[in-house]
């Protein structure tokens, strides 16, 4: 059983590779956006901010420059927040050019993700297929971007779209290169994932190491469901236009931070209070500032 945490730890995506300003016009692009948006969220109540960093038009990129613009955007306004970087930098990119940036940039944490999988866009009412994409992520990713990320201080966030991916980081981590604690984040409702069931959660949470520490996000409506049930089972949780655009009522959300102000209400009514920055770092073993 994973240890559970007293504190919460909230985490606002800001910006997915595949959000957009016309379906929500607070998502950030420029490195000026993504760090106003960025302390907002601190100012909320986030201990850390994901981010996929885009060009001026919205296209996600790898480019080391541009990203490092964005983090370093991000410090530069808000210091004490934990930056986690992506590894998946938009369709069509080579394992070089996802982890270069990581390397290159060193932020405190970055997202590992754990197998290769459909991840595809499809009307959730007719079930009409809008886009499709194979998203890669052999054995040999998981394996040589996870040591790039620990030789380089760079914690990973182990980034589980089902069960299998779940073990699959198990049986790579046999070879000993995963410094503890681990902190693995449930990804649910992606077209090609698992939608959201508790049921499926509790497995998860029960499959992971004892020291572990767990997050969780969803997409769409299934966001708040799946981190209220995260923050209940004494877990972390991820909000942010990266996973959903809206916030409960159904209204498109002013900006991350508003999702991260309804995070903050949810948890305090399970009487769990918002770590924060360093709170979040101890838990996580997250060594950088």
């Amino acid at each position: 059983m994973a240890k559970k945490s007293e504190k919460v730890i909230i985490c606002a995506a800001l910006a997915g590779a595949a959000t957009f300003k016309n379906q929500n016009p607070a998502v950030p692009y420029t490195p000026e956006e993504f760090a106003e948006e960025a302390a907002k969220c601190y100012k909320a109540g986030a201990a850390m901010v994901h981010v996929h960093a885009r060009t001026d038009d919205g296209m996600p990129t790898h480019e080391v420059d541009r990203i490092r613009a964005t983090h370093d955007a991000i410090k530069d306004k808000t210091p004490e927040l934990i930056v986690n970087l992506s590894s998946a930098v938009g369709t069509g990119k080579t394992p070089e050019q996802r982890i270069t940036q990581i390397v290159e940039i060193k932020p405190a944490m970055a997202s590992l993700n754990t197998n290769t999988m459909n991840f595809s866009i499809v009307d959730r009412k007719t079930g009409q297929i809008l886009i499709d994409y194979i998203f890669d992520n052999t054995f040999t990713m998981l394996q040589d971007f996870g040591k790039a990320m620990e030789e380089n201080n760079v914690k990973p966030e182990i980034e589980c779209y089902d069960m299998g991916g779940l073990d699959n980081t198990l049986l790579i981590a046999k070879q000993g290169f995963f410094s503890e604690p681990m902190n693995f984040n449930f990804v649910w409702g992606v077209a090609g994932g698992q939608s959201f069931r508790p049921d499926a959660f509790i497995a998860m949470v029960n499959a992971i190491p004892e020291n572990a520490n767990f997050t969780t996000c969803a997409v769409g409506t299934e966001q708040f469901p799946a981190i209220t049930m995260s923050c209940l089972m004494g877990g972390h949780i991820r909000v942010g236009l990266e996973d959903n655009t809206r916030v409960p009522t159904g209204e498109l959300a002013k900006g991350s931070y508003e999702q991260v102000e309804w995070a903050v209400k949810m948890a305090s009514v399970l009487a769990r209070e918002p770590a924060t920055p360093d709170e979040a770092r101890k838990i996580m073993g997250i060594k950088q500032k």
